[in-house]
Parts: C-alpha cells; structure tokens; sequence
C-alpha cells in the first residue's frame, strides 16, 4: 500500500512538471490564448522585417499595446506590409512612427512604437508613415567589410 502511495505522488509531481515545460514552451513562442479585449488594425510599411514573426508583441515605451497580426509582400512597392492589433484602450497619434527592435538574449523582435506630437489620433485601418527597418548583422558586417576594403584600395 506504501508503495502504491509514492508511485501516484511521483506520477503527479512527473505530470505537474511536464505541464510547466509545456506552458513555458508556449510563452517563449508567444502561442499563449491572447486576452479577448477589442483591438483595432494598423499598417505599417518596412524595406526589411529581418525575423519579425506574427504574433510579436507591439510596444511602446515598453508596454505592450497590441500584436502583430499579418506579415505579407506589397505586390506592388515591393515591402513587407505589417498588419497590427492594437488594443482599443492606446491610441496613436496620425505622425507615429515604428520601427522593428530586437530584445532579450534570444534576440525576439518586436516593434517599437514612438508617438509624435500631432493632436489627432490614427484611424482604424490607418498606415504608420514613419517606419525604420530592421537592422540586419550581415548586411552591417557586408557593410563594414566593404568599407574597409574601399579604404585601403585608395592608398
């Protein structure tokens, strides 16, 4: 009967752990149930998203306000449409501006709001103007490199 005892404890405590993984798993991934509060729609034009992913957060200054919701290619300027759900409760300024950010040492990107001075607020289907692309390593290092080389084949 003892042993009965202990097994089932330990079949508990080996059930309560792998549901903890699992939940930490879905919030590292950002696949936890969203709150069901309103949200309304923006866009926003970017010349590259570098790893920006559906479902990253939307901050600004440091409070997350909404989620990326959609990321498609323009047909026709050729540059990556973000669409964002932000929470009815934030509103944002027609002269807001946007860029992509990268956080934390899992490098999560996610976008970074800052409001500009205007009086009126962005409507409902509205485009964010002002955007700054994601900064990308390899083009910085290509960048760098080709700078150094031009130097030398000067003198």
């Amino acid at each position: 009967m003892k042993r009965s005892t202990i097994d089932l404890w330990v079949g508990i405590f080996v059930a309560l752990g792998i549901a903890a993984v699992a939940f930490l798993s879905l919030k590292v991934a950002n696949l936890t149930p969203q709150s069901a509060s309103q949200t309304y729609v923006v866009y926003a034009d970017f010349d590259n998203v570098g790893g920006l992913k559906a479902k990253a957060p939307v901050k600004e200054a440091g409070v997350v306000v909404g989620r990326v919701a959609d990321i498609r290619l323009d047909p026709k300027t050729y540059r990556a449409r973000v669409a964002m759900n932000i929470d009815k409760q934030y509103q944002l300024s027609d002269d807001v501006s946007a860029s992509i950010l990268t956080s934390g040492l899992l490098g999560e990107q996610y976008i970074g709001l800052q409001q500009g001075g205007s009086e009126t607020n962005l409507a409902a289907g509205g485009t964010i103007t002002i955007t700054s692309s994601a900064m990308v390593l390899e083009q910085l290092i290509g960048k760098f490199m080709t700078g150094f080389t031009g130097k030398d084949a000067s003198k």
